[in-house]
């Protein structure tokens, strides 16, 4: 088993704010059996109206931070693909390891009107910048959002159509944990396999209204939990080749 895709020492000098993330995230992967383990991990931002709080108190930026801690392990190129959504695809862009401080920020005040959630484009954005990277690992997508998507047909569809595809999906809710805003992510992790798609291919955990208090630990163990599974099912189906 190899070592992380990039060691500690290169963290400390590219990002030390990263770097009890980094370790954290190390243990968690550890943990669950991925530890040496490759892949790449891409960041979905909900951009709508109601995530506007999240944006201002720093939540997202610091989910931001964690999950490139986690990349940092599994990806060599120190940077993580990040589509931000609403109603449309409101940006595809990356956030590296070496500027990652206040990247959320500057790239949300950059961005147009804060719209509705329509998961099937950020989806559909994914899968193609995963195809046009030529890629041959697994990718492992951390999906933020607050709500339930404007067209539940449509993500539905997208989910059960990429399960061919070599990318887990690990949705993350931030918000009140009793909202029925969620009841579709519930719906949609348990879409029955082989019935509605050929592997399980998503995972959900709520963070609650304050997402940051979630310890990084408990954070890095719901991120990866699911991952090792749906890699060795993929893998006998063919659909995971690396």
């Amino acid at each position: 088993m190899t070592g992380s895709a990039i060691d500690l020492r290169a963290v400390q000098r590219a990002a030390p704010g990263l770097v009890n993330l980094y370790k954290s995230a190390g243990d968690s992967l550890g943990r669950h059996g991925l530890a040496g383990g490759r892949a790449a991990v891409y960041l979905v931002l909900d951009y709508s109206g109601s995530m506007r709080p999240y944006y201002a108190d720093g939540s997202v930026q610091a989910l931001a931070d964690r999950v490139l801690g986690l990349s940092a392990h599994l990806d060599g190129d120190g940077r993580i693909p990040v589509v931000f959504f609403s109603t449309e695809v409101d940006a595809v862009t990356e956030i590296p390891l070496d500027g990652h401080e206040g990247r959320v920020a500057k790239i949300a005040a950059s961005l147009g009107h804060m719209g509705k959630t329509a998961y099937h484009l950020a989806m559909d954005a994914v899968i193609d910048h995963y195809l046009d990277s030529g890629s041959t690992l697994p990718a492992l997508v951390v999906f933020q959002t607050d709500g339930g998507p404007i067209d539940k047909r449509a993500a539905e569809m997208w989910l059960c159509k990429a399960a061919r595809l070599p990318l887990f999906w690990q949705f993350v809710g931030f918000g009140n944990t009793r909202s029925n805003q969620f009841d579709f992510l519930r719906r949609l992790d348990e879409l029955p396999v082989p019935g509605r798609r050929v592997v399980d291919n998503a995972g959900y955990f709520h963070a609650g209204p304050e997402p940051r208090r979630v310890c990084d630990a408990e954070l890095y163990d719901r991120l990866v939990g699911e991952f090792p599974a749906w890699l060795e099912a993929a893998r006998r189906l063919g659909i995971v080749r690396a």
